[in-house]
């Protein structure tokens, strides 16, 4: 998939574009639905598929104070659009100067550089100054600017609504299995791993430690089976998030024990794929106690992960 951080003479490069357009976080099933249509047109005409998007969320200029907590990292977000079948992705940064852009003047902005063959957005899509843009305005402008829209069915569960806002909720509540199932695979936490106390590898277990970005949704506090991509190799594990209350440790971080995995990958970015939870939170009295829970959590977590 190739990236592309600046909307700049793509009309020659790519043929019969069809351009999936929407923030995308999380990349839930709804998410996923509107790009896969998207693909597919893509396939019928001959044309390449297109996701047109933002590094950051619109808010964070518009209305820094209502931004949202994002559900995945950008890296995250774009192994998911590969995976998908993605073939090109624009994404540029919204700014001040972006957001002043009337709704005519964003559908001028994809006809004079993409030239798109489709357009295809969710229910909910907005765009332009004031979000004064949506789908009707799509469908009933888009023949004007040399294009074919379509806008895509509102993506329901069980007859309830798929949205970010909604599994966002369902992330900060703990409802692990919900979130996992309105994402259409396990809520992973993507991040660079940091330097930590080590006191895990003194008591045999060594953690990879990420830091919780204010700007991230998390689960609560408490200690999970998980899978970790570590180098394109995938890894069983433990996760505990928390503050170490243990050690006193005041900053919330996510500390994950890679089963069967050694070696030094301070710097290097890992992908943490909740799957179950194991337990709350504890205070533990001594060291011995807390040695004698992580071998539990251990017994516990390879039974569940055994094939």
């Amino acid at each position: 998939m190739e990236i592309i951080k600046k909307v700049i003479g793509l009309t020659k490069k790519y043929p019969r574009p069809v351009v999936a357009l929407g923030m995308f976080d999380g990349v839930h099933l709804g998410h996923a639905a509107v790009i896969r249509h998207a693909i597919d047109i893509a396939k019928k005409i001959s044309g390449t598929a297109i996701v047109f998007t933002f590094s950051n969320h619109p808010l964070t200029v518009i209305a820094p104070d209502d931004a949202p907590l994002m559900i995945g990292s950008k890296n995250l977000r774009r192994e998911i659009f590969s995976e998908l079948g993605v073939e090109v992705l624009i994404e540029i940064q919204f700014t001040k100067e972006f957001s002043r852009k009337s709704p005519e003047e964003f559908l001028e902005l994809l006809q004079e550089k993409i030239a798109p063959a489709y357009v295809v957005t969710g229910p909910n899509y907005t765009f332009g100054r004031f979000g004064r843009g949506n789908g009707r305005m799509l469908l009933r402008e888009a023949e004007n600017f040399g294009f074919k829209a379509e806008v895509c069915q509102t993506f329901t569960v069980e007859r309830k609504i798929v949205s970010s806002t909604r599994i966002r909720a369902l992330i900060a509540a703990g409802e692990l299995s919900s979130a996992n199932q309105l994402l259409g695979r396990n809520f992973i936490y993507a991040g660079e791993v940091v330097n930590g106390d080590k006191r895990g590898r003194k008591i045999g277990f060594p953690t990879a430690n990420l830091e919780i970005g204010d700007h991230r949704a998390m689960l609560p506090n408490g200690a999970y089976i998980v899978r970790v991509k570590v180098r394109e190799k995938f890894f069983n594990g433990i996760a505990n998030i928390g503050d170490n209350p243990t050690f006193k440790v005041a900053k919330r971080r996510l500390e994950v024990f890679i089963d069967n995995f050694s070696g030094d990958i301070y710097g290097e970015e890992i992908f943490v794929s909740f799957i179950d939870k194991l337990r709350d939170e504890k205070i533990f009295s001594s060291v011995e106690d807390l040695k004698a829970q992580l071998n539990e959590d251990l017994r516990v977590m390879r039974n569940a992960t055994a094939y």
